[in-house]
């Protein structure tokens, strides 16, 4: 089975052997539909690359003449890192274009030798990566400009709504960017707080970058700050709960983020810290693999309780509508 990428590569490959190719022969490679290869043709071009086409009868497609793609040189290594790095684009939690993580995908593919191409075919055929949030995905170039902000020291105005949706309009001196547990953020001077503060950038209606400059304060440390706010908050619960199932099975539902999973003779034991017992039963359940719990008892209260309102709320109107 080929990965998108995979044939987007074979395509350029195949155009820059031979000077010309009817979209049947593609489709004959490619074990697809034409219409599918004239969907990677226009995906292609769309990238940049010179691809000239002719319809009708025996109609086909070559590269434009003189066109040769520049080499690139990796290593082994350095190639599966940049491979792991795309395809891992949507842990990112952040909006990117999949044609620009396809182009780049089919960039690298084509400078690997045969074994390397072989190891992004088992990486792209064979790994599911689940993004925590999927609607809360702060625009890519939202992430660019704030970063240019901090680092050349321009001051910026956001709208901002708050965790309250209470919106408002601040100016900060942005220090740095932080992604954590789904969400990212900035860090930065608040004008009208008089004071550090985080900012997400999924609440971030607008922003404007300004010419105007300020000088960053050298005895802040925004990765401290960080680490304070984010990573050092005391968790009230801690949770171990076995899952009986098979390892990889619960790494496809559980992003590593949300804890450590380890092996077990029975199954896969999870552990976690979270703040609200309720909401860790519900996502639990939604999980739909069978488990044990090992602690808190709490959570088997707050499981029964759960179960007790499940069964309230199907019995609800049961009466009013048997006949």
């Amino acid at each position: 089975m080929y990965h998108p990428s995979t044939r987007l590569l074979t395509i350029l490959d195949l155009l820059q052997m031979h000077p010309y190719l009817s979209g049947e022969e593609l489709a004959r490679r490619l074990e697809v539909e034409p219409r599918t290869v004239r969907r990677y043709i226009g995906m292609l071009q769309d990238m940049g690359m010179p691809i000239e086409g002719s319809r009708g009868p025996g109609g086909g497609y070559r590269l434009r003449p003189g066109f040769k793609l520049p080499p690139l040189l990796f290593t082994e290594e350095e190639a599966t890192a940049v491979m792991l790095g795309l395809l891992g684009t949507s842990w990112l939690e952040i909006d990117l274009s999949a044609t620009a993580v396809e182009g780049a995908l089919a960039k690298v593919y084509r400078i690997l030798p045969a074994k390397g191409r072989e190891r992004l075919q088992a990486f792209s055929t064979n790994m599911m990566l689940s993004p925590q949030q999927k609607d809360t995905r702060p625009d890519s170039s939202l992430l660019v400009r704030l970063s240019e902000a901090a680092h050349t020291h321009r001051r910026v105005t956001i709208a901002y709504s708050s965790h309250h949706n209470q919106d408002s309009t601040r100016t900060i001196e942005p220090y740095g960017i932080a992604g954590w547990k789904g969400h990212w953020y900035v860090v930065g001077y608040c004008m009208l707080r008089q004071s550090y503060r985080m900012f997400r950038l999924d609440r971030i209606l607008q922003v404007q970058i300004h010419e105007e400059t300020f000088v960053p304060d050298k005895d802040f440390d925004y990765q401290d700050y960080i680490l304070k706010h984010l990573v050092t908050v005391p968790p009230r619960w801690l949770i171990e709960v076995e899952f009986q199932e098979e390892l990889h099975l619960v790494q496809h539902k559980i992003p590593s983020t949300h804890g450590k999973l380890t092996p077990t003779p029975t199954g896969v034991l999870f552990q976690t810290h979270h703040v609200d017992l309720p909401s860790m039963a519900r996502y639990l359940m939604n999980l739909n693999i069978p488990f044990v719990i090992h602690q808190p008892p709490e959570l088997r209260t707050t499981l029964l309780e759960l179960a007790q309102e499940m069964v309230r709320i199907a019995h609800a109107g049961f009466d009013t509508h048997a006949e």
